[in-house]
């Protein structure tokens, strides 16, 4: 399994993956066009279960993957890093939720400590980005999409971390155009 011994597992299975392969542009890299892929991870961290989701290969479309039930810190950046490095992403966004000032609160001071114990783990890139709004919001898609309350609660942390991850893409591709410009100056 996923676990070490003595432990139990908390990594389930993968919901849904969009393949596809094309290149894309990377700011995070140095402005560089990347060959393969630029595959992204979301990560939206809650204090019972946390939330994954990945984009598709060309960085453009987020899509739930699972969900891992905490056990601790280390543990679920271990099974992150472990997520990321299988699936080969470039880089692993988590969710952070902020106060009315821009500040991390303290959800979002939580989600920053995961992330650094995520970056002690892996070599890949990992950046906070402002979940604000991201678990309302799969909400209002559960209920656009009519899918029922008791059926749709366990899907609220992985489509939430889809949001997030959609949200960072959206960003990112509404840049891109003007990295481009810069680099030609």
């Amino acid at each position: 399994g996923n676990t070490s011994p003595g432990t139990t597992s908390h990594y389930l299975p993968p919901k849904m993956v969009a393949v596809a392969a094309v290149s894309s542009l990377s700011p995070e890299f140095g402005g560089q066009i990347m060959e393969d892929s630029r595959r992204v991870l979301g990560v939206d961290p809650g204090e019972v279960r946390i939330g994954i989701a990945i984009s598709d290969a060309t960085g453009t479309i987020a899509n739930p993957l699972t969900i891992i039930r905490h056990v601790s810190r280390k543990l679920d950046a271990a099974a992150i890093a472990q997520i990321a490095a299988e699936r080969e992403v470039e880089l692993i966004i988590v969710g952070q939720a902020l106060d009315v000032d821009g500040n991390p609160n303290p959800a979002g001071r939580r989600a920053g400590r995961l992330a650094e114990a995520i970056r002690e783990q892996t070599t890949i890139p990992v950046r906070m980005w402002d979940e604000s709004g991201s678990t309302r919001e799969a909400r209002l898609a559960g209920r656009h999409l009519g899918v029922g309350r008791s059926r749709w609660q366990g899907h609220m942390d992985d489509i939430a971390a889809t949001v997030i991850l959609q949200s960072y893409l959206d960003f990112y591709l509404e840049n891109k155009d003007a990295n481009l410009d810069e680099e030609k100056k």
